[in-house]
């Protein structure tokens, strides 16, 4: 008997003479570009360093693109933001120590956020591995060990025959639910010597699937469908596993009223008459979510943001599916469902019969949203209020966003429309400065059909004003927004709260707009009454552009204190 596993495929006789004669002039590196692009990869992020040039020397001998940022840190972000919009890995080659290390704020934020990144970083050499204090430079005693409690995998080299298998098993790992960062080392000496290893021609690294277990589904069925108050969290879960269509059929088959996450925006749509839209820092969404007698949450772990800072206390009955083993009943007790969104809620759609009767759902939706409107509208805060209206006038629906940690972001976390799933994202994910504008790049080399805003304020365009050049240079179609309030405003929000003044928080900051304009990007000084139109303007022109919006701006009330 033959057996589906028992069967190989036998090389063709050009491929066995391919094989028996590989070009000359190739190295460790051309292996690395090889296998990325035998996986299918088509453009990768990094920076040069002394001891990865094997890497960056086997590039020009490849098809594949390079788009090299001026920060290592800048250059994971653009790579996280290339992954969160294809959905592919994207490979980050790095260089050895600090170069490596560089990285770790953005690896550590595409972690949180479930982003698929595939970071290469070169070692010292062989010579040098072990732990022994040799003084090779960048050396570090166990490099490895900075990224064990970040990323999702580690994968590390040590001979040329190593390289397709590591980056193959490293390829399916970030692709594998959930999605994620993963981290591949490869010695100097290895990438640089001569090799003659047959070239890499097939990749064949599928994601492993991650089905429920059919026992749950069915008691999560039946509880969704005997509940009299069901209502559902989305959490970026559905959003990465392209799972927005299913998530709005079973809301529609429960009339379950939906709430967005900040990590989920666009999971659900704004204004459907289920839509609680993203207001889940805010008493009177906790409060009805508490009051459900079943509670689905989809692609969630209930973290800090995601449950008005710990204060959610639900009474009823919590199913929770969850692709992330470690955040499966972290916070909250339920029906734990191990499983990536999109299959879960495929097996949950199977398996409820006929379609509940609700006509009180959607008033009651209303009705919360009322509450909402009216407790934000007696802050007496149209400034913010209206800076996003302008913003979404002066975006094209299906253009992505990107919004780094300022105060701006924190209203677009609940009361910005995002017009569809994948569309906005942000660093709420490990709360990391820096990452709007090198996200943006990242996810306009992954789409050159959209514009892409970036939202920074001062304070976290300062992190990534170097990249510019990068704009500049690769003619990105990013427009990045600049809110301008001299200093780290929601810090100066909190310490004033806190304790009556500030340490730290002001700024002696350039004129942005002569210094994008020194980059040879253009620049656009704009007020509140004129910032949908020179959005606008700057949107439709291609290439990159700043507009700097000098305002301050305030944050509305919280609700968990």
């Amino acid at each position: 008997m033959t057996h589906d596993h028992d069967l190989v495929l036998r090389p063709s006789a050009a491929q066995t003479e391919a094989a028996l004669n590989p070009p000359p002039g190739r190295n460790g590196g051309d292996l690395v570009v090889e296998t990325l692009a035998g996986l299918g990869a088509t453009t990768v992020f990094g920076l040069p360093g002394q001891h990865a040039l094997g890497m960056f020397d086997a590039l020009r001998r490849s098809d594949l693109r390079y788009i090299g940022l001026r920060v290592e840190n800048n250059a994971g972000f653009a790579a996280d933001a290339y992954g969160r919009i294809t959905g592919e890995a994207a490979p980050l080659l790095l260089s050895t120590g600090p170069g490596a290390l560089t990285s770790l704020a953005a690896l550590q934020e595409a972690a949180a956020a479930s982003a698929p990144v595939l970071a290469i970083s070169s070692q010292v050499p062989t010579a040098g591995l072990g732990g022994g204090r040799h003084g090779y430079l960048h050396e570090l005693t166990d490099q490895s060990a900075s990224f064990r409690g970040v990323v999702k995998s580690v994968h590390t080299v040590r001979t040329q025959s190593q390289i397709p298998s590591a980056i193959e098993a490293a390829w399916k790992s970030a692709l594998s639910a959930p999605h994620g960062p993963v981290w591949v080392e490869i010695p100097q000496d290895v990438l640089l010597a001569e090799t003659s290893i047959p070239v890499v021609t097939v990749g064949d690294a599928f994601p492993e699937e991650l089905p429920p277990r059919p026992e749950l589904t069915a008691v999560a069925a039946h509880l969704l469908s005997s509940a009299a108050r069901p209502a559902i969290i989305a959490g970026g879960g559905v959003v990465r596993a392209d799972a927005s269509g299913k998530l709005r059929q079973l809301a529609e088959v429960l009339q379950a009223p939906v709430v967005c996450t900040p990590g989920g925006k666009g999971a659900f749509p704004w204004t459907h008459p289920l839509s609680l839209q993203s207001w889940i820092e805010d008493r009177h969404t906790t409060d009805f979510l508490e009051d459900a007698d079943v509670l689905l949450v989809v692609g969630s772990g209930l973290g800090e943001l995601s449950s008005n800072y710990h204060t959610f206390k639900p009474r009823g009955r919590v199913i929770q599916i969850e692709a992330d083993l470690g955040k499966l009943e972290s916070n909250h007790p339920a029906l734990g469902i191990h499983a990536d969104a999109r299959l879960a809620l495929t097996a949950l759609l199977e398996t409820i019969e006929g379609t509940r009767e609700d006509e009180s759902a959607s008033e009651r939706v209303r009705e919360v949203l009322a509450r909402v409107r009216e407790r934000i509208d007696g802050q007496q805060l149209t400034l913010e209020q209206d800076l996003l209206a302008s913003i979404r006038r002066a975006l094209p629906s299906r253009a992505p966003s990107f919004w780094d940690m300022t105060i701006l972001a924190y209203w677009a976390w609940s009361a910005f429309d995002p017009k569809g799933p994948n569309t906005m994202h942000s660093a709420q994910g490990s709360g990391g400065l820096g990452y709007a504008f090198p996200a943006a790049l990242g996810a306009a080399a992954a789409d050159p059909t959209e514009p892409v805003l970036a939202v920074s304020g001062d304070g976290g365009a300062l992190y990534s004003i170097a990249e510019l050049a990068t704009a500049r240079q690769y003619d990105l179609d990013v427009t990045w927004l600049i809110v301008d309030d001299g200093g780290y405003g929601i810090l100066r929000e909190y310490m004033t709260d806190t304790f009556g003044e500030t340490t730290g928080t002001e700024l002696t900051r350039p004129d942005y707009v002569a210094l994008a304009e020194s980059f040879g990007v253009p620049g656009t000084r704009t007020t509140p009454e004129t910032l949908a139109t020179d959005l606008t303007k700057s949107l439709a022109t291609p290439g990159p552009s700043v507009v700097v919006l000098p305002t301050v701006l305030r944050m509305f009330a919280p609700t968990h204190l």
